[in-house]
């Protein structure tokens, strides 16, 4: 869908954003405990903020590209929420499906764990940028006999 850039960065921005505080709650709260005790050996004592950084900017732009920006108006959202969804769970699983392939006592409860989470947060932080984009269309679309 081509679109104008004053309505692609605040779609990005969203998803960017969305990601960002899913995984603050998720990271941070909710699955601590189970990382912690299921890969606690391998965690740095504090995250590389430069790389983490890079792959929510780039991780977010391909769901931009790939999950949002394909579906006009019309689409409804249970084909974008599944895409995005579908997107989620096969690049989580090429992290933990390769992690367990290469990594000496990477659990599967954490693998299976992760591809859902990563296909949950990647429908809701689409679905948030979805939102926003046809709120800006809504914005911009002349009203019938204007």
């Amino acid at each position: 869908m081509l679109l104008p850039m004053n309505r692609k960065i605040p779609t990005y921005a969203t998803v960017v954003l969305s990601l960002l505080l899913l995984d603050l709650v998720w990271l941070g709260l909710v699955a601590r405990p189970m990382y912690a005790a299921g890969i606690g050996h391998l965690m740095a004592a504090q995250p590389n903020w430069v790389a983490a950084g890079l792959f929510y900017l780039v991780y977010a732009l391909g769901l931009l590209r790939f999950t949002v920006l394909p579906f006009g108006a019309g689409a409804g959202w249970r084909e974008p929420l599944l895409t995005a969804a579908a997107f989620g769970f096969f690049a989580y699983a090429t992290y933990d499906l390769s992690n367990l392939a290469t990594l000496k006592g990477w659990p599967w409860s954490i693998a299976i764990t992760d591809m859902a989470w990563g296909s949950v947060a990647s429908a809701l932080a689409a679905g948030a940028g979805r939102r926003v984009l046809l709120r800006s269309a809504a914005a911009v679309t002349p009203e019938p006999g204007a």
